[in-house]
């Protein structure tokens, strides 16, 4: 068994863009109950979300961008940025959670105290681009959590894993042509938000994959693509922006994966990072929106993360 730590915050579950909006916080209570009734919540090193600061968030997003999230946070009421992406009273709170969260769990692992971490977190954060809330996300917490690991623990080279449907386009905004950073990533293609086929930035292996793509079709582009590039890379840590909405379940999208393809990358990196990274992984809540698909596939993740 491996020291696995859970990070999450109260916090995170009053961000609600809406009764009627799929990135609610139902996804948070449909992982905490699966995970309960699984007798699986023992097994985990349970930490509470600190609250990122400006400092912090201002190695991926310009001041300007924080200013004006901080602006448009609503005292009432719900305020729209696009027609998928909203502000509510409890959001700006949310959204520094999230992103500390990514930061605890890059200290908890470089101190040693876990091997690897899970954070259990909304609003996501892939989407986010330097200077743009879209796509259900704020800050961009992933690249926090990577520019964290850079600047406050002197790591040289970063690994980011992305299997959410939707392109990570944020976090390609937030590191192309970094060397530090490498990024694969998989994503149905043609969908939203409508790019990354065509980057070709050389630190960017992204893998667009057609609707109704298949365990076979994503197996072998991490086998025969992916983890050849991260072996060549040698990350010092791993961080994943593990999205569940390619889940066959999953309406949001119109790929066919199983919780067991989850659990098998999940193993996959896992044996990347024990060659290169010590072990060193730091997981983030991305996408996932059919609660029970949802709370499976992170239990099946967990449980790999964990050895268990």
């Amino acid at each position: 068994m491996t020291s696995t730590a859970f990070i999450s915050h109260r916090d995170c579950y009053l961000h609600d863009m809406g009764s009627y909006h799929p990135e609610s916080p139902a996804r948070l209570s449909a992982i905490s109950d699966h995970l309960i009734a699984q007798g699986l919540e023992a097994y985990f090193v349970h930490h509470e979300a600190p609250l990122a600061t400006l400092e912090q968030l201002a190695r991926v997003h310009p001041a300007a961008h924080l200013e004006h999230l901080k602006r448009k946070s609503p005292q009432l009421g719900i305020v729209h940025l696009d027609p998928d992406t909203a502000m509510c009273p409890h959001t700006w709170q949310a959204a520094l959670r999230s992103a500390g969260a990514g930061i605890e769990a890059v200290d908890l692992v470089m101190r040693g105290e876990v091997e690897n971490a899970f954070c259990a977190v909304r609003p996501p954060g892939h989407h986010a681009e330097r200077e743009n809330a879209m796509g259900f996300c704020f800050f961009n917490n992933i690249a926090v959590a990577a520019a964290h690991a850079l600047a406050a623990h002197g790591l040289e080279r970063v690994a980011i894993v992305d299997f959410d449907v939707h392109h990570g386009n944020g976090t390609e905004d937030a590191f192309r042509n970094d060397p530090r950073v490498l990024m694969t990533s998989i994503f149905q293609h043609p969908f939203f938000p409508y790019c990354g086929a065509d980057s070709h930035a050389d630190n960017m292996l992204n893998v667009p994959l057609p609707a109704g793509a298949d365990s076979e079709q994503f197996r072998a582009v991490v086998s025969e693509q992916w983890l050849p590039r991260l072996r060549q890379f040698r990350p010092q840590m791993v961080l994943i922006s593990a999205g569940f909405d390619a889940h066959g379940e999953d309406e949001m999208g119109n790929m066919r994966l199983t919780e067991k393809d989850f659990a098998w990358v999940t193993d996959e990196v896992r044996r990347i990072a024990k060659e290169t990274a010590q072990g060193r992984i730091v997981s983030m809540l991305e996408g996932g929106y059919s609660l029970s698909s949802l709370a499976r596939s992170v239990a099946a993740h967990l449980r790999a993360l964990a050895d268990l």
